[in-house]
């Protein structure tokens, strides 16, 4: 299995608008895709970070590197359109790939 991991450290005052677009929209549309067979939304509750932001983690998982190329190939640019047009700069976000070993 594999698990494309996106770490996301946004502002503050823009977390309850987020979550819920995340929840109502931007999850379900990337499961949409195809690509990914479960997502998961983590919010980091330990955070050595010094200023007011707050993180969260989201991990979609697909069967194989197969399934993660589609989704990069065909979706990942307007997906990530999606996020900077509806919050701009008031997030970032770090992307990881990683492989279940057992």
């Amino acid at each position: 299995m594999i698990t494309y991991n996106v770490t996301i450290k946004l502002e503050k005052e823009i977390e309850t608008q987020w979550v819920t677009w995340m929840r109502e929209e931007h999850m379900p549309s990337l499961f949409d895709t195809g690509c990914f067979h479960s997502y998961v939304l983590h919010k980091l509750l330990q955070d050595d970070a010094t200023d007011d932001g707050v993180t969260y983690i989201a991990q979609y998982h697909c069967n194989d590197l197969n399934e993660y190329q589609t989704y990069i190939d065909k979706y990942a640019s307007e997906m990530r359109n999606a996020a900077f047009e509806k919050f701009g700069n008031r997030f970032i976000a770090f992307r990881t790939l990683m492989e279940k070993q057992f």
